[in-house]
């Protein structure tokens, strides 16, 4: 099984994680976000979660068909620099564990349609960078290349699938779905050529997982 994963996979180690990882948000890449420990509760806080661009209405449906498995018409949430939430979210308050529903400025709607809800609001995670200076960075290099300090984040894992936990989880997920890369602290894993050929040989998730934790 680890044959599996290192012939379909490219391992490169990052000295800017965060603007790399920018770079490719803003290219409509799918990243699989993989840090520090994991978050206990309802809601992806920024380690464990998948991200990508708010700028195009579509990212919706693209992560909703090639990775999540689901409807369509369910929105995700946005996290957002901390000291630029007012500027785009109407409110005061502060809102660290995605709990809280604003409503998105007007002249922001357009800027971020991914993350708009039909009623014109989203379910604002604010990220300070004390608490999570990692994906602070993260945003604040997306925010330098693009204008939007906002990202999409939802959880990383599947319908019908537990959050990711381990790394071993976390490659499982990433070779069994439509994300693009997987970020894992410093290291950037992307797919390669050979991905096509063996990806679909053993394209389901259960027998990868079950391969994996056999070796």
């Amino acid at each position: 099984a680890k044959f599996l994963v290192s012939v379909q996979t490219t391992q490169t180690k990052s000295d800017n994680i965060a603007r790399d990882t920018a770079k490719l948000l803003a290219d409509q890449k799918v990243i699989g976000w993989f840090q520090d420990r994991s978050e206990f509760g309802p809601r992806a806080l920024g380690n464990r979660s998948l991200l990508a661009d708010p700028r195009k209405p579509e990212m919706k449906d693209i992560l909703n068909s090639r990775v999540k498995h689901r409807q369509p018409f369910r929105p995700f949430a946005p996290i957002v620099l901390y000291e630029r939430a007012k500027d785009i979210f109407e409110g005061e308050e502060d809102s660290p564990f995605m709990l809280i529903a604003k409503n998105v400025r007007p002249e922001w709607r357009d800027k971020i349609p991914a993350i708009v809800h039909v009623d014109g609001t989203a379910r604002v995670q604010t990220v300070r960078e004390e608490t999570n200076p990692t994906l602070y960075r993260l945003l604040k290099e997306f925010d330098a290349l693009t204008g939007v300090p906002v990202l999409i984040n939802t959880s990383f894992n599947v319908k019908g699938e537990p959050i990711i936990e381990t790394p071993r989880d976390a490659v499982i997920c990433f070779l069994t779905t439509g994300i693009d890369h997987l970020v894992m602290h410093n290291t950037l894993v992307s797919k390669n050529a050979m991905h096509k050929i063996v990806g679909p040989l053993v394209n389901t998730y259960t027998d990868v997982a079950t391969m994996v934790m056999s070796n």
